[in-house]
């Protein structure tokens, strides 16, 4: 089977012009197919803010009533989309930018909590995904850079989390591709120490991971993300791991590198 890479980006390099630059020339190096999912989250807060529309984080996940839908649909699969194929264009490497809607990529189920109203945020499996789409865009020499919105088939878009998406995405495809999937984003991997830069945890098994997250060292934003990075290892993705976007090059192609790959043990 052919390699495949999904890499979701994320975290401050959306945001940081150059960090961005760099990481788009790493792709264009990369000489594998590859699809990208990404967030953005900083720049829809931002904008929320300026909006005077309140924002709510739950265990990382965002709380999206109607308006932050509207936000987050206009940067997610607006600007930041489009910026980011403009640059993969500039490399030569031929993209589409899509969002759960297009092509009916992606479905979702708005999600039901007992007790807390997450509002339009969706949920969802590897059912959910077009693969049969997705097949054929890279069939063409296409990219797909997917965004984190996706929709209900009922008309309603939904906001959902881009690690979800990748990890999902990834799991989909693991049928007919050898599928690699990296996280990346400003941090070296998952921290020992979120203070400390160089504290990565080389490699991380599903019993480490409940020890740090009940004392604590992990948390936040982490949590789902290594969440759904052990998802895709159970379900057929060969390779998952956790980096910066400026060390991408190095840890994908397995040479002395910096980051967390997850593991089944150590």
């Amino acid at each position: 089977m052919k390699t495949l890479n999904v890499i979701k980006i994320g975290g401050n390099v959306i945001d940081d012009e150059s960090q961005l630059n760099d990481f788009i020339k790493s792709l264009a190096v990369l000489n594998e197919p590859f699809i990208l999912v990404h967030g953005g989250g900083k720049l829809a807060t931002d904008l929320a803010t300026r909006l005077n529309i309140p924002q709510q984080l739950i265990e990382g996940r965002r709380v999206t009533d109607a308006e932050t839908l509207k936000i987050a649909t206009m940067v997610y699969a607006g600007y930041i989309n489009k910026n980011i194929v403009a640059k993969l264009q500039k490399h030569t490497l031929n993209s589409i930018g899509l969002s759960g809607a297009d092509g009916n990529l992606i479905t979702a189920t708005k999600r039901i909590d007992e007790k807390i109203d997450y509002g339009f945020v969706g949920d969802l499996s590897i059912e959910n995904v077009n693969s049969n789409f997705l097949k054929l865009l890279l069939e063409n020499g296409l990219t797909p850079v997917i965004c984190a919105i996706t929709h209900d088939n009922q008309g309603q878009l939904l906001n959902t989390n881009a690690d979800t998406i990748a990890s999902v995405l990834g799991s989909a495809l693991a049928t007919t591709f050898q599928v690699k999937l990296t996280y990346c984003f400003e941090k070296k991997g998952v921290l020992f120490n979120p203070e400390d830069n160089n504290s990565v945890i080389k490699n991380l098994n599903l019993e480490t991971f409940q020890k740090l997250k009940e004392e604590g060292i992990i948390n936040k934003g982490m949590v789902p993300k290594i969440k759904n990075a052990f998802d895709a290892l159970a379900n057929g993705v060969e390779d998952v791991g956790i980096t910066s976007a400026e060390n991408f090059t190095n840890f994908i192609k397995n040479k002395t590198y910096e980051g967390t790959r997850i593991t089944s043990s150590f």
